[in-house]
């Protein structure tokens, strides 16, 4: 019996990439980082690799969500109509010279004056939730803290009344759910990701008028009113760029801040380097993003043959990169399963790299400063209680809820 039918095989619809994924992450990195896998795409996990197909020129991110069952030929045309019909596809979705003219558009718009302008909004909004859960006993600490955070910071940034922010929530989670492949999806997922669209893009459609007709100082109005050499965003691209930041700027960051206050709760040693040493906060957020990997994978199609280590992966492949496998390889991150958040460099790959680096890093970065950085000078201890649950995300893994018990000081 061949040695390969006992090396792991990446099989998506294992359970376990949502239950308990490190070890399966653990497990391909050391026995199989570059194989084709079941479902007729490439699978890719070590760093090295990872971070050459994500800066590759090489790699394409408008066919990423093309079932893996296809042919070549008809992902081609696929991608062909779609470049012809669909001028609303986000960015992230997008390549040069198109992702070029769109990012740029966008990026007139995030601006850094524009986060760093929102750090008193961030810094006053988590003090008063953290008045409501320091000594307040055992709570959900993602319901209370971790989630309404976020979609605060992203409202403000975009002008959404408050009153709308529950309908955001619903909608973020269910787009969340659907960024997961489209193959993994069950039929009603995937029409209740549509209909989320189509409502989302109601909603925007007419605030993004009124913006237009009435501009204020939110990123909406920026979006609205960026322009480059006489090239605005068209009205399908200024929809498809809000709901992009939405679920980038609100469901990762709830999975970034629940997933370190949960290693912050496992590793008390951890919490007190913080507590005693503020210089210690730049290398801590990046060991955060490694370790929690709010995006665990994302894809890429390959345009022409390429070698990776030992192996040539065909042109026209489907090449999923394991991105939080990649932030656990020990040949990059000694001691990868131990929390160091004096680690540095820490080329975490958590944030993207390349053309597709994500824009909304340094407002990530600021949330979950502020957020832990209070979170530890108000209390003396977290407890986590009980076991976790997660939501059957794949791509945005994230727990249902966090149980702590908050000791202040």
């Amino acid at each position: 019996m061949s040695t390969l039918e006992f090396v792991v095989i990446y099989d998506a619809f294992d359970p376990r990439w949502i239950t308990d994924p490190i070890p399966l992450f653990d497990q391909i990195l050391k026995e199989n980082p570059v194989h084709l896998s079941a479902h007729n795409f490439w699978v890719l996990s070590r760093h090295e690799d990872c971070l050459a197909i994500l800066r590759s020129r090489n790699s394409s991110s408008e066919l990423t969500r093309a079932n893996p069952n296809e042919s070549v030929q008809d992902r081609d045309s696929i991608g062909e109509e779609e470049n012809r019909e669909d001028d609303g596809r986000a960015f992230l979705f997008r390549d040069p010279p198109d992702h070029t003219r769109l990012r740029g558009l966008v990026a007139k718009a995030f601006t850094p004056k524009m986060v760093n302008e929102l750090t008193p909004f961030i810094e006053r909004r988590v003090t008063n939730l953290l008045d409501e859960v320091v000594g307040a006993g055992t709570l959900d600490i993602q319901e209370t803290l971790c989630y309404p955070l976020p979609i605060a910071v992203i409202s403000e940034m975009l002008g959404i009344p408050e009153s709308d922010q529950d309908q955001f929530r619903t909608w973020s989670e269910i787009l969340a759910r659907g960024l997961d492949p489209d193959f993994l999806l069950p039929a009603s997922v995937l029409e209740e990701r549509d209909r989320a669209i189509l409502e989302f893009a109601s909603y925007f459609l007419a605030l993004l008028k009124e913006r237009k007709a009435h501009p204020g100082d939110d990123l909406l109005s920026a979006l609205a009113l960026a322009e480059d050499d006489g090239d605005r965003l068209s009205e399908a691209e200024m929809i498809s760029t809000s709901i992009l930041l939405l679920v980038a700027g609100h469901e990762t960051t709830v999975n970034l801040l629940t997933g370190s206050i949960m290693a912050l709760a496992q590793d008390e040693h951890a919490a007190e380097q913080l507590r005693s040493n503020q210089g210690l906060w730049r290398t801590g957020i990046e060991e955060f993003m490694r370790m929690v990997s709010p995006v665990q994978l994302t894809g890429r199609t390959i345009l022409e043959d390429v070698v990776v280590g030992d192996v040539v992966i065909p042109g026209g492949s489907f090449v999923m990169l394991l991105i939080a496998g990649a932030n656990r390889d020990p040949a990059v991150f000694p001691s990868p399963a131990v929390l160091d958040v004096t680690r540095d460099p820490n080329p975490q790959l958590g944030f993207g790299f390349g053309l597709h680096h994500c824009l909304g890093a340094p407002l990530a970065r600021m949330e979950a400063r502020i957020t832990l950085q209070k979170l530890l000078e108000r209390t003396r201890g977290i407890t986590q209680v009980g076991a976790v649950t997660y939501r059957p995300n794949v791509v945005l893994r994230g727990v249902t809820e966090l149980q702590v018990s908050l000791l202040g000081k």
